[in-house]
């Protein structure tokens, strides 16, 4: 990860004094939410901005929206796939 990147979850989130006080092999939380809590706040988001339920109303779905929404701006697939965390170039291609 970028130092830059880093700087500013340090900033936001302290995540290296989370680091150090990390326990056993557990990656750091950013926050203290659990995956389920997280899902349910995105569906109190989308449920509030009107948005119908359906595949595209996913975690999933939003992040191919955007993928999908990088390509068609003119995002170089290469930013996009960096973005995406896509190991292989040819999966941002399908998008």
């Amino acid at each position: 990860m970028p130092a830059t990147v880093l700087d500013a979850l340090e900033l936001v989130h302290g995540v290296r004094e989370a680091q150090k006080r990390r326990s056993g092999g557990e990656g750091v939380r950013l926050w203290p939410w659990s995956r389920s809590t997280a899902r349910l706040r995105l569906q109190g988001v989308m449920q509030a901005a009107g948005i119908k339920p359906g595949p595209h109303a996913t975690p999933k779905g939003f992040r191919h929206g955007f993928g999908v929404a990088a390509v068609q701006a003119g995002i170089p697939h290469n930013l996009a796939q960096r973005w995406l965390g896509h190991a292989q170039l040819s999966t941002t291609a399908m998008n």
